[in-house]
């Protein structure tokens, strides 16, 4: 299983909502509400722009995304990693995190959040990514783990 990144142009953005839709379609369902799930055309090309995203290619097939951007001077936030379901649990988003912090050489701290309730995420942020809890918040009606991994 050969793991590679490509940084994301707006000719990805159809491709990517498939791979947010099926990524994040449990929680639409179960919270009622997910900002990565339904977004339009405009939307996504929009976000490209945005908010650098890397396509997570899997033997040459895209399987998910990350996106981070810079909140300031070696400070990073995730705001998205999701790979299709069917990849999941194959060390393909442990990948994603190592390729973000060799991607983004400055880094002192990179942060993020996932609903608290999600345990299998917690464990995997913080059990094989080495990630810290640093609080919970809400975002919208969910209420969420802020993590930080800092040098």
């Amino acid at each position: 299983m050969k793991i590679e990144f490509r940084e994301a142009v707006a000719a990805d953005a159809e491709q990517l909502i498939e791979i947010y839709n099926s990524a994040f379609y449990k929680d639409f369902i179960r919270y009622g509400e997910c900002p990565a799930y339904g977004r339009s055309l405009e939307e996504m090309q929009r976000s490209i722009l945005e908010f650098p995203k890397f396509m997570i290619l899997c033997d040459g097939a895209a399987v998910g995304c990350i996106s981070c951007k810079a909140v300031e001077s070696g400070i990073y936030e995730i705001g998205c990693l999701c790979v299709r379901p069917e990849f999941q649990g194959k060390g393909i988003g442990t990948a994603a995190v190592a390729f973000a912090k060799s991607h983004y050489e400055d880094w002192k701290k990179i942060t993020l959040i996932t609903p608290v309730d999600k345990e299998k995420n917690v464990r995997f942020y913080t059990e094989k990514c080495g990630f810290k809890i640093a609080a919970t918040e809400k975002d919208g009606n969910v209420k969420v783990v802020r993590f930080v991994l800092e040098r």
